[in-house]
């Protein structure tokens, strides 16, 4: 990706992005969650708690929240600091590890590929792939690998996530990941089960991320900066994997249960479909924005109103392309959360309607508790109404190894 203009975009301000201040809904929102957040152990009648007694209740250092509305990032705030024991504050600028985030965007730019008419959704993968192939098994003989499996988590893969690498640690190649090989952390990404289940699986976004970079024919950072990261008007937002040392003052460290900033601050994800994207709130919201129009059937420069159907179209178990999908209050919504060492965070919009939507961001192993308190509490605000029961529950994962292999 062209770094340089990146670095001095964060460090001198980018242009443009002035908000206009609050409204007085806005206000009243932003009261809610900063003074009655519900935990989710909360007795009847609830017990409401502070976002700063919450943030000390769970040792979160530091949350950022971006909303979203009509287009357009509507208001933002940012609490805490960027790492324990120092007195850098976190701002709305300050970038957080989007985690699992990251799915979405590896979708979008795969339907790009796709719409190049580079890559397929429904014919074999490994007819795309050169540097390395789904091994064969009596779980593919009948029905081979599809890249709208990979992205779906029904491809029947292991290795539901990965760790990621403390700072200094050697890193593997994509190769090496998928097969399991020194220096990488994880075992083999192998089939399970046949095509066609969800179950959550990094390991077949790291599949999908061989796919994207031989079709594109650049690494991955730079072809997701011109795929989706420029296309969508994420101009605070990086792939690049370890962080640049020219965006190190501009980042969050991640903290561990105990409040602690992990060894090295942060790690390092060269599964980089799964899990690598670095992000502000509001950055993510505007891909969420790209996203609204292209559903709502906008023309937009990052998706085509067809392939934003095909990535907001179930699969199964409310699964699109890269994303959840459910309703709220009748509404439907499209949502993912994230969790990587250190950093855990959630997005969630509705598709209609002022087309609203919230991303939290923090910079804590426990703050993804925190990150949905507070869109439950957003949602409120703004009279969403309830969760849609059906789209809520525990997501089936992946095994990290073939059962027969154990």
């Amino acid at each position: 990706m062209r770094l340089p203009s990146l670095v001095v975009a964060l460090v001198l301000g980018v242009a443009g992005l002035a908000r206009a201040a609050p409204s007085p809904a806005d206000q009243a929102a932003i009261a809610a969650f900063e003074t009655h957040l519900t935990p989710a152990s909360a007795k009847t009648p609830p017990d409401t708690k502070t976002l700063a007694e919450r943030m000390a209740e769970l040792k979160v250092p530091g949350v950022s929240v971006a909303f979203i509305e009509d287009g357009k990032v509507k208001w933002t705030r940012a609490y805490g600091v960027a790492a324990a024991g120092r007195s850098q504050a976190v701002t709305p600028d300050t970038l957080f590890q989007a985690a699992s985030m990251s799915k979405a965007l590896a979708a979008a730019a795969a339907l790009r590929l796709v719409d190049q008419g580079k890559l397929d959704l429904d014919s074999d993968i490994n007819t795309h792939l050169k540097a390395w192939k789904v091994p064969d098994s009596p779980y593919t003989a009948e029905k081979k690998v599809t890249l709208r499996e990979l992205l779906s988590h029904t491809a029947g893969l292991t290795v539901s996530g990965f760790p990621g690498y403390e700072a200094g640690k050697p890193v593997p190649t994509t190769v090496q990941i998928l097969d399991g090989a020194p220096p990488s952390n994880t075992p083999a990404v192998r089939s399970f089960e046949p095509p066609g289940a969800y179950a959550y699986s990094g390991g077949g976004y790291t599949v999908a991320q061989l796919a994207i970079v031989e079709a594109g024919g650049k690494p991955y950072p730079a072809l997701l900066d011109e795929l989706v990261l420029r296309p969508a008007g994420m101009r605070q937002s990086t792939f690049s994997q370890p962080l640049p040392a020219a965006l190190i003052g501009k980042s969050a460290s991640g903290h561990d249960r105990k409040g602690e900033v992990i060894p090295g601050a942060r790690h390092t994800y060269p599964e980089y479909a799964a899990a690598s994207l670095w992000t502000t709130p509001s950055d993510y919201g505007r891909f969420y924005i790209a996203l609204q129009g292209a559903y709502a059937g906008r023309p937009h420069a990052l998706l085509s109103p067809a392939s934003a159907k095909a990535m907001m179209t179930p699969v199964d178990a409310n699964y699109g392309l890269g994303l959840e999908l459910g309703h709220w209050g009748g509404h439907p919504f499209i949502q993912h959360s994230g969790g990587n060492a250190g950093f855990q965070c959630n997005a969630l919009a509705l598709l209609d309607g002022p087309r609203q939507g919230v991303v939290v961001m923090t910079n804590s192993d426990v703050g993804g508790q925190l990150a949905m308190e507070i869109t439950r509490a957003v949602a409120a605000a703004y009279g969403w109404g309830e969760q849609d029961p059906a789209t809520r529950g525990s997501p089936r994962r992946a095994p990290m190894v073939p059962p027969a292999a154990r």
